[in-house]
């Protein structure tokens, strides 16, 4: 997969949640992690059982002012709100930030106006903050990972759908005689 990307959470009271959702961050592959005026110690996330912040960079931050990414790198906040994209209609960049909210409140509205994109995941209610991570980083890994179309028949790739064109070198063909 070509590009990057982050994973924060704005607002985390939760050690088990914040544990939760590194550990998803850095199963899939996330480049760094970060917090924004978190109110729990990264050392009582026992859920971490991958120990995510001792292999991935883990920035804290106080508050959405001080959030320092890459340059060109998109904050991307996963939130519900009217005007959020949803999920599968999102075309995720190939540099990202995502940033979700804490268990009981939204994004902070500072955190909302940073956000290059809204998205949210269509479905009636809220959710745990590693469960929207694993949805939306599971996304992500669909859209960019160089995935086939899915099968029309249910079950694994079959003869029936050609994969992408690879291109290579070009081919000598023969004169015709």
């Amino acid at each position: 997969m070509r590009g990057y990307f982050a994973v924060g959470v704005d607002g985390v009271s939760k050690a088990m949640n914040l544990g939760n959702l590194l550990r998803i961050a850095h199963a899939f592959g996330a480049s760094f992690l970060f917090t924004i005026n978190a109110r729990v110690r990264m050392a009582d996330a026992q859920s971490d059982t991958s120990r995510a912040s001792g292999h991935v960079p883990l920035f804290k931050y106080d508050a959405a002012s001080d959030l320092r990414l890459p340059q060109g790198c998109s904050l991307v906040g996963v939130e519900i709100t009217e005007d959020a994209v949803e999920l599968p209609r999102f075309r995720h960049p190939t540099r990202a930030a995502y940033v979700f909210g804490s268990e009981r409140l939204s994004l902070s509205q500072p955190v909302l106006e940073r956000c290059e994109h809204v998205v949210k995941i269509p479905m009636k209610f809220s959710i745990n903050v590693g469960m929207a991570g694993a949805i939306v980083l599971y996304d992500r890994m669909l859209a960019l990972g160089g995935y086939p179309a899915r099968p029309v028949r249910p079950g694994g790739i079959g003869d029936d759908i050609p994969l992408p064109h690879k291109w290579g070198a070009p081919l000598m063909r023969m004169p015709k005689r």
